[in-house]
């Protein structure tokens, strides 16, 4: 009966040993696994950028900066 308690005794002390091993490399290695998020101005303008074109037609242009001259 005792070597059975000691064998759960050592069971339980070695999984204590990986949880915090464990623990210890997820708080070092934490801060370099995170990614540098863009902002969502950032975001933004990627996507207008994707979205948005250039307009290549004079005339079309020039009206669209007149329009936005008259707001």
């Amino acid at each position: 009966m005792p070597s059975s308690v000691i064998i759960l005794l050592v069971i339980i002390a070695v999984a204590g040993v990986v949880g915090v091993v464990a623990y210890v490399l997820y708080r070092i290695l934490r801060p370099r696994l995170k990614e540098d998020k863009p902002s969502e101005e950032e975001i933004l303008q990627d996507e207008m950028k994707r979205v948005l074109q250039d307009v290549e037609d004079e005339e079309v242009a020039k009206q669209i900066s007149d329009y936005k001259e008259d707001e």
